[in-house]
């Protein structure tokens, strides 16, 4: 049950007033939306079709093409509606569920990001036993545990979130609904709620960003102290390279938003460092991939001469 409040939805104010700005862009979000979604998904289509990607690292690049295109399909469309519409309005329990699959999809995407660093660390130091440790089953149930992880996560934030009292201003200074924003809004204590964020979600970052930090250092360390030839060290770099971007890309917006506290942030920092983290950074994801990977752009060639 929902706890009693006199709220019954709440007006999303977006990125700014300025109405000569809005078509502008309107444009600009919409086209990256959309080479995020043709991105993304032309990598997750030929993943499953090439049975030359049937590994490991294609299995979990194929997770993460399709958790960019659900991330940016929470926030996105709503926020290119409320462009153009007078109201902004979003119900209660659909501010909830938005904040909730946010969540979700935001700290499942930190674990597979750990998992993938993983991934390469053991192609990389245990070439000869990488088929056993990372087995169809091994691999299954880790994307399952991520998934599940991240939805329970996600979850404890949106039940936590629905029980608080929200009785009087329901503006939201953002473009879409998040925790810190409502913890704003709410009526009483919020402490718990505010510990939770602080905690939990903190460790659910900090720990595979700190995992996938250590992983790479094992990869590098081994790389220059075993491997002699240039050639070999230059195309396993180069192998790491295309998730260690994404690595950073993802992580720096978000550390920068969590670790400030609620008091003291700034609702404009906010949204801006969101556009990055919800918006731009999932449209880059499949560019980043496809232009350092020959694999990748050798299926998609193979794909386009089999439709052609």
């Amino acid at each position: 049950m929902l706890n009693q409040t006199l709220v019954t939805e709440f007006l999303l104010l977006g990125l700014t007033d300025i109405q000569e700005l809005k078509p502008f862009l309107f444009v600009v979000l919409l086209t990256i939306y959309l080479v995020n979604v043709a991105g993304n998904g032309t990598i997750l289509m030929i993943v499953i079709s090439d049975p030359r990607l049937h590994s490991p690292m294609y299995f979990f690049l194929g997770n993460m093409s399709c958790l960019d295109i659900c991330y940016s399909t929470v926030t996105l469309p709503k926020m290119l509606e409320n462009f153009f519409s007078t109201h902004k309005a979003i119900s209660f329990i659909g501010c909830i569920s938005q904040l909730h699959f946010f969540h979700f999809l935001g700290s499942t995407e930190s674990l597979l990001l750990a998992v993938m660093a993983f991934d390469r660390f053991v192609a990389i130091c245990k070439p000869l036993h990488y088929t056993v440790i990372m087995n169809p089953l091994l691999c299954t149930q880790m994307a399952v545990t991520i998934w599940a992880t991240g939805f329970f996560h996600a979850l404890l934030h949106s039940i936590m979130t629905s029980h608080l009292n929200f009785c009087g201003p329901n503006h939201i200074h953002h473009f879409f609904c998040d925790v810190k924003p409502l913890l704003e809004l709410a009526c009483g204590d919020t402490e718990l709620n505010q510990r939770l964020l602080n905690t939990v979600t903190g460790t659910l970052a900090i720990g595979p960003f700190f995992l996938t930090l250590l992983s790479y250092f094992y990869i590098i360390t081994y790389l220059f102290l075993k491997t002699q030839s240039c050639s070999m060290l230059h195309r396993a770099l180069s192998t790491c390279a295309s998730h260690f971007t994404v690595f950073i890309l993802f992580y720096a917006p978000v550390i920068f938003t969590y670790i400030r506290p609620i008091s003291g942030s700034s609702m404009d920092m906010d949204w801006l460092i969101a556009i990055m983290y919800t918006v731009v950074t999932p449209a880059l994801n499949p560019l980043i991939y496809t232009l350092r990977n020959k694999e990748v752009k050798g299926a998609l060639n193979r794909a386009i001469r089999r439709r052609f």
